[in-house]
């Protein structure tokens, strides 16, 4: 009772008794936003449609023992990304079916609102599961659009994603010395980044229609994402854990057994990365605005402010049937 006496008015105090005094987890308020708060936040756009700010694809791949996961997200200035797509290809790795599937993904186009096709630009599958299968799809279709990644605890915010480093891969029984491209992510740095983007301020409708950008960093969710996605994508808590030698640390842990959401998100978050998005340059941004017709312009004095051209018309969406 002194020591927890004692502990009050310091948080970190606080931990420390509850870590080696009374052996429990601390949990870190406010990490796992509520997803029904996502719900209240989600917009309304065509799904498949690339909204106007949204410059490349990414998408992220979560293997599963029955089928494999993919999300695809779109990407702009500062890190503002939009959910695009939400696909869920049945067969698993042990159907030919499911990786041609997988394949014919890298070939589709999605919608920009300017009316240009948009393909992925890179697409990160993670090998924790059924290793050997994925280095060999991967092979297949070619490393250029396709980064193999592997998992690791930890937290490394000024490099999170590290290689690619070259390692052995078993194709049709042959082993192939060097014959995969693998990359290693840290996805805690991935997560946390994410869960406060989820949790900041936007600005109002009108501020938006007005011209007002959104705070770097913004996801944007579409009305077509349902409970059970929102559910897999708020699935993690950020805890504090006493080590063995009595240390405190802090660690993801699930809230529910399904974060397959969560995982895509970091796999394509990670896909950016290695796609170089963190580095590109101001004339690599404006690259990509000449080519998707995004023109500047500045509206209420902000000089900074892009918009697109307006189609005329409504354009075609793709939706997975997993969506509803």
């Amino acid at each position: 009772m002194r020591a927890w006496d004692a502990a009050q008015g310091s948080d970190e105090a606080i931990k420390a008794f509850r870590n080696t005094i009374l052996g429990e987890t601390w949990v870190e308020t406010g990490e796992a936003p509520d997803w029904q708060r996502l719900a209240d936040q989600r917009e309304t756009w065509d799904g498949g449609t690339v909204p106007e700010r949204g410059l490349f694809l990414t998408a992220g791949a979560d293997v599963q023992k029955d089928r494999i996961e993919v999300d695809v997200w779109a990407w702009g200035r500062g890190l503002e990304s939009w959910l695009i797509d939400h696909l869920v290809i049945e067969g698993g790795p042990g159907d030919p079916a499911c990786w041609q599937q997988l394949s014919n993904l890298l070939g589709q186009t999605w919608e920009h609102v300017s009316g240009q096709k948009m393909t992925i630009a890179k697409l990160a599958i993670d090998t924790g599961y059924e290793t050997s299968a994925v280095y060999a799809w991967s092979r297949q279709v070619g490393f250029a659009q396709v980064a193999p990644v592997k998992g690791v605890e930890g937290f490394n915010r000024s490099s999170p994603v590290t290689g690619p480093t070259y390692v052995d891969a078993t194709i049709a029984g042959k082993r192939l010395r060097r014959g995969a491209r693998l990359w290693t992510v840290a996805t805690s740095t991935f997560k946390t980044e994410t869960y406060p983007y989820l949790r900041q301020s936007r600005p109002t409708r009108e501020d938006i229609e007005a011209g007002h950008p959104c705070p770097p960093g913004t996801i944007h969710l579409p009305n077509w994402a349902d409970g059970e996605w929102l559910k897999q994508f708020t699935a993690e808590q950020l805890v504090t854990v006493a080590t063995r030698r009595g240390f405190a640390k802090l660690e993801w842990q699930k809230l529910r057994e399904r974060n397959e959401a969560l995982d895509c998100r970091v796999y394509a978050r990670a896909a950016a990365w290695i796609a170089g998005a963190d580095r590109w340059s101001e004339v690599r941004w404006q690259e990509l605005e000449r080519q998707l017709a995004v023109e500047p312009d500045k509206p209420d004095g902000d000089p900074g402010a892009t918009h697109a051209r307006r189609p005329s018309a409504r354009r075609r969406s793709v939706r997975s049937t997993y969506m509803g």
